[in-house]
């Protein structure tokens, strides 16, 4: 209906500048500057509708900022939560472990010599490994945004951390490099030596974790953890009988997750596709010779000339694994191809 009524009253909305604008083009100065007039006047012939866009320069509507920096969650459960910890003043870090025996007890008849055993022993040694990272912010940055420094007093130490389990999972053992447990750990069986070589139909990641738990135990070991990638284990939940009914039940026992008891961890640094089944308690130990701390200084580079800040996140620490045999590791894909019946 305005528009309407605009229309009618042949009055077109305009802005003052283009008002301005076309009364010079009209020639509403050429009688000033031609030294016929001592003045001049420029009557606006209509009155724009004022808006944010054509009237406001700068920001002058309010904002509100929010405090604090948005960002993705890190991990909630990181690996050295999972077994022991302990602490050293040591660079080196040094256990004997049994490598093997001979001979063997046995029952002996009266007047007979028992049997004779003997064991072999070997000192193993690790060495404190070095895990951090920097980055370098303005004096400026950290000074004029409040939130900064909470910000990367929680972010940059988690970043440490991250790599910290992946270097106890998956670590090759070269220095600088950690032990990692699936590097140490027993591989799952697939040869035909296998108890449950090509005897389970229809094998899946269900019966994998089951059949790993058995050569756990057959070690003489009691398993305390079941690790995997969180995609592997909403497959196993996704898992259906002949009867297309869930299997679930079987895995899901109130609030934590386990298979035949035994506690069920995801994390997302355990390769998907990968598994791991073991007596973690016994099986390894992650030592701290320095603690993962944070740390800001001008003492680098030409930070005290440039006005910068270097942000340092560091720890050292070493990774022993005393039984290997504790843990068994191994691929999916592999172990269910070794199940399945011919």
């Amino acid at each position: 209906e305005i528009e309407s009524q605009k229309t009618l009253s042949g009055v077109t909305p305009k802005s003052f500048h283009s008002s301005v604008e076309e009364a010079l083009k009209g020639g509403s100065l050429d009688a000033m500057l031609k030294g016929n007039s001592n003045a001049a006047k420029i009557e606006l012939k209509a009155v724009a509708d004022m808006s944010m866009a054509a009237n406001f320069t700068g920001v002058i509507a309010g904002e509100t900022i929010v405090p604090d920096f948005k960002f993705d969650p890190s991990r909630s459960t990181h690996i050295r939560t999972m077994i022991p910890n302990g602490s050293t003043d040591a660079q080196t870090i040094r256990f004997v472990k049994e490598t093997g025996s001979e001979g063997a007890a046995a029952a002996t008849a009266q007047g007979s010599a028992v049997g004779q055993l003997d064991f072999d022993l070997a000192a193993t040694s690790v060495n404190v490994e070095k895990i951090g990272t920097f980055l370098r912010v303005t004096e400026e940055m950290l000074a004029d945004t409040p939130q900064m420094t909470s910000y990367l007093s929680a972010r940059v130490p988690s970043k440490v951390l991250d790599v910290e389990d992946t270097e106890i999972i998956s670590g090759d053992g070269s220095s600088p490099n950690l032990d990692g447990l699936l590097t140490d750990g027993l591989a799952f069986t697939t040869s035909s030596g296998g108890l449950f070589y090509q005897s389970v139909e229809s094998a899946n990641e269900f019966d994998v974790i089951v059949v790993a738990l058995n050569q756990l135990a057959l070690n003489n070991y009691q398993a305390d953890t079941i690790l995997m990638n969180p995609t592997d284990f909403h497959k196993i939940v996704l898992l259906k009988s002949t009867a297309n009914e869930y299997l679930r039940n079987q895995i899901i026992q109130g609030i934590q997750p386990a298979i035949n008891g035994v506690p069920i961890k995801l994390n997302t640094a355990m390769p998907n596709g990968k598994f791991l089944v073991g007596n973690l308690q016994v099986a390894t130990q992650l030592w701290i010779r320095d603690g993962l701390a944070l740390e800001f200084s001008r003492e680098d580079s030409t930070n005290f000339r440039d006005g910068f800040v270097t942000v340092r996140a560091q720890e050292r620490v070493a990774l022993t694994n005393y039984q290997p045999n504790a843990i068994i590791q191994g691929t999916f894909s592999t172990a269910k191809t070794a199940l399945e019946t011919a």
